[in-house]
């Protein structure tokens, strides 16, 4: 019985793969990470061309002793690996607020990209980047942190 559901499970998982079909337009999800807290975004991408897009997440963070929320739009190159998969690389910069008890303000940021993706053959985009970001505010971040994210997006 093991065998079989191996087998039936590899033959589906190689149907979806060879059936494939380009990423579409737009997607709309959620961007789910770690940078100095646990946090999440409201994910959009915008297609510019078959390998150009705009991402922007809206998106709050909270740790132990800061809460911030943020606005990052990136360029993003895209290239394909595989039928379903991609790569991307991107720039981009953002803004955003804090709260640190005593202490809160705005910061911006300078932010880079880079991750893969997998286009089901349902309407969803699933990824997987990191994005280093550097923070100009003293009070809250002026360094370099890494945000390594799972996204989840619905293609339209």
């Amino acid at each position: 019985m093991k065998k079989i559901i191996s087998l039936l499970s590899i033959l589906a998982f190689t149907v979806i793969s060879v059936q494939g079909q380009s990423i579409s337009k737009n997607a709309l999800g959620l961007r789910i990470g770690d940078n100095d807290g646990f946090g999440g975004e409201i994910s959009y991408q915008n297609y510019l061309s078959d390998n150009n897009r705009l991402e922007f997440d809206l998106g709050w963070r909270n740790s132990k002793n800061v809460d911030a929320f943020k606005l990052v739009g990136l360029y993003q190159w895209v290239q394909p690996i595989d039928t379903n998969f991609n790569w991307y690389v991107g720039v981009g910069g953002g803004v955003g607020s804090f709260d640190a008890g005593d202490n809160d303000g705005i910061f911006a940021l300078v932010a880079g990209d880079i991750g893969i993706e997998y286009n089901f053959n349902i309407p969803l985009l699933i990824s997987l980047d990191m994005r280093p970001e550097l923070g100009f505010n003293d009070s809250y971040s002026n360094d370099l942190d890494l945000d390594i994210a799972l996204g989840l997006r619905y293609q339209f």
